[in-house]
């Protein structure tokens, strides 16, 4: 009998949020509020009460313990609870749920029914005042003397004294004082503490950039370097984007070099792929010669901080025939049974220029450990943001200790994982530690494919922990979305990126001055910049590009489009028409987007303000004003008629005001 708690009767159970039974943390940035529900009950007609307990972690060097802190937990109904807590620092937080009978508020029940009925309720009363006497030693001086007080009154005979007797002991004060005087010997634990990882805000709210930096050179047809970067920084940065991601920076190797458009033939000329990492000049810790040095790049880092920009790089763990690896680590690779080492497939495509490193290896610990070292010299060189190429191609296992193990020096590394692949695959990086990930919203076209889709990362479990990053384009990917299309759908496919997800990025020079040709009979562009240096005029104005900087400026000044969870789409007659309203988590920055997915034709159509998601009045007149054209309107009824012009602009983003 010693591991019965025989006294300590509430249940507590469906606990929500937790991961796979609590093996893993949910997510959350400063700020975000975490809401904790579950079902509470016990047997018999007594009441429960219960609480959530919430504590940030101290460090694992330290060694202070943290104080619990308790915040009451609400009952919805149907033996459903509800509370809530909001960490404000990044770190660790742990929480977990207690429960107990509420015997004041059951006899408090009791009393009130037999009062009501007119029974004789002097023994209840003697029963309340025993409680209130117990209760005491529990209490401050100022609620001692209160209690002593009521426990008098309700021991008194006299009928005359038994309706204030009564009044007193359901009152409001008097069960707030008997709630902070309870006695918790019989109270129950939920059997686990529940994990919160709490990240910087980035991680919730960012805006990419994506370039190669050999395509940077002012002089068609040259190199560019890190010197050329630097000159185009400000107009990143202008743009109003907050991190720029380049491709891998390292030496390009030499054996079965790629040509233009992924020949199998290079000439001498072709600088090769940059994903085929290594050559003689070094590794994964080196840098291409003809981009310049170490104190170079830490001189471009420098500048992009100082200009509110962060350098994100490219983790991709391959190496090309000629990485110093291969020769010193050869067990570090697969070998076919001719001699010859296996080179990456994805049948029928051949990447011969690509080794993938063998993780089954017997030396699999000092490979995990050198791999490591490339994520720590890089951080020691101020990088604190990586975008993991193909990690779904990585044992879990090496990221769960990977990323545990550069959080536990640097919990503010952010990585984004690069993995288009099955659901379950890509949830499960999430889990073990990604901060972000690319998804599926490339492929995402109509109406009802992005609300399910949208509605899927935001209404289920993998709120809690998957961090979606909408890429309208990638050097891999032309999306159908945008062949052979005008710029109105660049624009259309840009505005829901960008306001649907509070993560998003863009292949830029590509997007922003609207490249659409494919390679025949494939979703990529043709003349791929994977393959050869390209020569573009930064400078270079277009209406997209135009979009991209107001809208980077509406996202800063709106908290709505900060956070990816708060969405809810409207109704509407017409299927080329995708409305919805984003807000904060407390209501008080309400957007309303409407995108026309039509790129060529006007369409418009009724589309209805959800008025019950937006904790609206029914007779509230909504003032809306227009962001990106300046125009207001004013909204009296449910249903309102939208008309857009892609031509013009294909999409309304609208900020709510209601009128008084």
């Amino acid at each position: 009998m010693k591991d019965v708690e025989g006294r300590k009767r509430a249940i507590i159970e469906n606990v929500h949020p937790q991961i796979n039974g609590g093996k893993y943390p949910v997510k959350r940035t400063p700020g975000e509020r975490v809401t904790v529900r579950a079902d509470i009950f016990v047997d018999g007609h007594d009441k429960v009460d219960a609480a959530l307990l919430y504590r940030r972690v101290p460090e694992k060097k330290s060694k202070a313990t943290s104080k619990w802190q308790e915040t009451a937990m609400v009952f919805l109904g149907n033996d459903h609870w509800e509370a809530s807590f909001t960490p404000l620092k990044t770190g660790y937080y742990e929480y977990t749920i207690i429960a107990w009978i509420n015997y004041y508020g059951t006899w408090q029940d009791g009393l009130r029914k037999k009062f009501e009925a007119r029974q004789d309720v002097r023994v209840e009363l003697i029963s309340g005042a025993q409680m209130m006497e117990d209760a005491v030693e529990r209490v401050s001086a100022a609620q001692k003397k209160k209690l002593k007080m009521w426990s008098k009154l309700l021991r008194s005979t006299k009928d005359q004294k038994q309706a204030e007797a009564v009044h007193i002991a359901l009152s409001m004060e008097a069960s707030t004082i008997m709630h902070e005087a309870q006695e918790h010997g019989f109270t129950k634990t939920y059997y686990r503490n529940l994990g919160v990882k709490v990240e910087r805000q980035k991680a919730l709210f960012s805006a990419w950039y994506e370039f190669f930096p050999r395509s940077t050179s002012p002089v068609e047809g040259s190199h560019g370097t890190f010197a050329d970067c630097e000159r185009i920084l400000p107009e990143i940065a202008r743009m109003g984007f907050d991190v720029i991601y380049l491709p891998p920076i390292h030496p390009v190797g030499k054996s079965h070099r790629k040509g233009l458009n992924n020949a199998t033939v290079a000439t001498e000329h072709d600088p090769g792929s940059p994903w085929a990492i290594g050559g003689s000049e070094g590794g994964h810790k080196s840098i291409h010669p003809e981009l310049g040095d170490p104190e170079e790049f830490k001189r471009l880092v420098k500048k992009a901080n100082e200009l509110g920009l962060e350098v994100a790089l490219d983790f991709a763990i391959q190496c090309s025939p000629d990485h110093p690896y291969v020769k010193e680590h050869p067990d570090w690779f697969k070998w076919r049974p001719d001699g010859t080492i296996q080179y990456a497939e994805n049948p029928p495509k051949k990447y011969q220029d690509v080794l993938p490193v063998y993780f089954e290896t017997a030396d699999w610990e000092n490979l995990w450990k050198e791999l490591k070292s490339i994520v720590d010299f890089w951080i020691a060189n101020g990088v604190k943001i990586f975008r993991v190429d193909n990690p779904h191609t990585k044992p879990f296992a090496f990221w769960e200790w990977l990323i545990s193990e550069i959080h536990h020096k640097h919990p503010d590394v952010i990585f984004l994982a690069e993995a288009f692949t099955r659901p379950r695959v890509m949830e499960q990086l999430a889990k073990i530690g990604f901060s972000q990930s690319y998804t599926y919203f490339t492929w995402r076209n109509t109406a009802a494919e992005l609300q399910e889709y949208v509605t899927e990362l935001t209404r289920t479990e993998l709120r809690e922990y998957f961090r979606p990053n909408f890429w309208p384009n990638t050097p891999d990917i032309l999306p159908i979305s945008l062949e052979h299309k005008p710029e109105p759908a660049f624009i259309a496919r840009l505005i829901l990126a960008c306001t649907l997800s509070s993560n998003y990025g863009i292949y830029g020079p590509l997007f922003e001055f609207g490249l659409n040709r494919p390679y025949p009979g494939k979703e990529e562009y043709i003349d791929s910049e994977k393959y050869e240096i390209k020569h573009w005029d930064w400078s270079r104005l277009t209406r997209t590009k135009e979009i991209i900087t107001l809208m980077n400026e509406i996202r800063r000044e709106n908290p709505a489009l900060q956070t990816t969870w708060h969405v809810e789409f409207c109704k509407s007659d017409n299927p080329n028409l995708l409305c919805y309203v984003k807000t904060d988590q407390y209501k008080q920055n309400q957007m309303l987007i409407a995108v026309n997915l039509d790129s060529e034709h006007v369409q418009s159509g009724w589309i209805k303000v959800p008025r019950l998601f937006m904790e609206l009045e029914p007779e509230a007149t909504l003032s809306l004003h227009d962001l990106l054209t300046g125009s207001r309107y004013m909204w009296r009824e449910e249903w309102n008629y939208v008309e857009l012009h892609p031509q013009k602009i294909p999409a309304h983003v609208f900020r709510i005001e209601i009128e008084e």
